[in-house]
């Protein structure tokens, strides 16, 4: 009486499969996390343009105060980064706005920190997580 083959993976076989997903995830996580980090980073900056656009349009009617939606990057959801207007003084050219990263959101230790931009177009970074910030073009993403 012949038995019927079975077929299964070995225990070889196994541990190959599983040597190449684990190299595949030491490779593809942090390749990840950095596209998501670069892509809060655009939010923020289309952001702080789209409130300065605002704010250059409402220059007329005394301070500005940001509207829902544009207080806020990304626009629409959980909020990344909060935004402000800040008070007028003579270094900012009438205007400047910030994005400030939530305290508990996934970009409160970034490097690049706090996103400015002001009326005379000077783009810049304050204190990010060790206390300096990379060069403006870094987390601009214009390097």
């Amino acid at each position: 009486m012949a038995r019927p083959r079975t077929s299964a993976f070995t225990l070889l076989e196994l541990m190959i499969v599983l040597a190449i997903a684990a190299t595949l995830v030491v490779f593809a996580v942090p390749s990840y996390r950095s596209h998501v980090a670069r892509t809060h980073r655009v939010d923020a900056a289309s952001a702080l343009y789209r409130a300065a656009q605002f704010v250059e349009g409402s220059a007329s009617d005394g301070p500005a105060t940001l509207p829902a939606g544009l207080d806020q990057a990304p626009q629409f959801g959980t909020p990344i980064y909060r935004l402000q207007v800040l008070p007028v003084d003579d270094a900012n050219g009438g205007y400047s706005v910030e994005a400030v990263p939530t305290e508990t959101g996934p970009m409160r230790d970034d490097a690049c920190g706090t996103f400015t931009l002001d009326a005379t177009g000077l783009r810049g970074n304050r204190s990010g997580a060790n206390g300096t910030a990379p060069a403006s073009g870094e987390c601009w993403n214009t390097s």
